[in-house]
């Protein structure tokens, strides 16, 4: 998909987030990683939508499971345990493990629930943590998408780019008072 295509489909301004995100991290001259779970990789695939990603997309995890989690980017067994998958503590530690895993600058991450079945009252078919980690600083959002598991997933994955835009842009110190968005 080029920038064209990628504005045809009405993905979000003038440009779609994935060529915004490539142009700051080339400017700052920094390295990404992914750790996907609820998204199952579909951050990855829209980066790598983007001629000359790889300059600065080193790698994507899949970590669909607690256990991939914990073996893949070595996220603590005692945070998941403690906290919960689909939580702040949970996503904020899968973007600071995989940074330190792939070594890079900036990590996207992505955990919760994308339906039809699995939620709880506590836990809700749609409630998703977004962690982003850039320059040392780590911020988490929470979302309460609604829609069919792609819809989701996809809304999950949107919202992940656009909160590692606001991180970039910033320099890395966006914060929103607010924990919660959806």
């Amino acid at each position: 998909m080029n920038r064209n295509e990628a504005q045809g489909h009405g993905l979000c301004g003038d440009e779609a987030p994935e060529f915004r995100i490539y142009e700051l991290l080339k400017k700052e001259r920094c390295t990404l990683t992914t750790a996907e779970s609820a998204t199952g990789g579909m951050i990855a695939s829209t980066l790598v939508n983007v001629p000359g990603i790889s300059e600065f997309f080193q790698e994507g995890y899949v970590t669909y499971s607690d256990a991939a989690k914990v073996k893949m980017i070595h996220v603590s067994q005692k945070t998941i345990s403690e906290y919960g998958v689909v939580s702040s503590e949970t996503a904020a530690d899968m973007a600071e493990s995989a940074a330190e895993t792939a070594g890079t600058d900036a990590a996207l991450s992505v955990t919760g629930v994308a339906g039809p079945d699995g939620g709880t009252d506590a836990c809700p078919v749609g409630l998703v943590w977004i962690g982003c980690h850039f320059k040392g600083r780590t911020v988490t959002r929470r979302h309460q998408f609604s829609g069919d598991r792609m819809k989701v997933r996809t809304q999950a994955a949107h919202a992940a780019l656009l909160l590692l835009e606001q991180m970039l842009l910033t320099g890395g110190t966006y914060a929103d008072h607010s924990r919660e968005e959806s």
